[in-house]
């Protein structure tokens, strides 16, 4: 079972059919939406400021995602994947968005709706990346504006398959 950890009177609240890896970090003020998948060793520290987590989001094995106190939350829309080894620290993912592999993104910057960051990135603070825009580099830079349609299926596509594999462990779970 994950480790859930109440901090300064903050209690994580779980949606309905979410997968929780049994060694994920859930601390203080953090609030996941249905049918998300939390996967192995992700940390979610809610400890010094909000997490919110919108419904079908996968945040893969080793994600970091925490705040500045007082200072930066993190919001997550619908629909989002956030890649292995992902440090999120108090920025606004919008629906539909990817985050790829060991990409970094830094306190007030917003991914758009359906944008990507590609893999090994890093999103300087209050970066504003806007909604079907394909960034990439250290740091970050505009690369391309990705096909409306093209990136909405393959993000979509993303966020289906780890709902698909949460429920692999969960049917195990309960005998399936």
């Amino acid at each position: 079972m994950a480790l859930i950890r109440n901090v300064r009177g903050f209690t994580p609240k779980i949606g309905k059919g979410c997968f929780l890896a049994e060694n994920a970090t859930i601390i203080g003020d953090v609030t996941i939406g249905d049918e998300c998948s939390i996967w192995y060793n992700t940390v979610l520290r809610g400890d010094v400021n909000t997490i919110t987590i919108g419904n079908r989001v996968n945040i893969q094995d080793g994600a970091v995602l925490h705040t500045l106190y007082e200072k930066s939350v993190i919001e997550i829309g619908d629909d989002v994947s956030i890649g292995h080894n992902v440090t999120i620290h108090g920025a606004k993912i919008c629906d539909g968005a990817l985050v790829g592999m060991g990409a970094v993104v830094l306190d007030h910057a917003v991914v758009g709706e359906g944008a990507i960051v590609a893999a090994g990135s890093v999103v300087l603070g209050k970066t504003v990346i806007k909604a079907g825009e394909l960034w990439g580099g250290t740091p970050a830079k505009f690369i391309k504006m990705v096909d409306p349609e093209q990136s909405k299926e393959i993000n979509q596509k993303i966020a289906r398959n780890y709902l698909m594999y949460s429920r692999w462990y969960t049917d195990e779970d309960s005998g399936k």
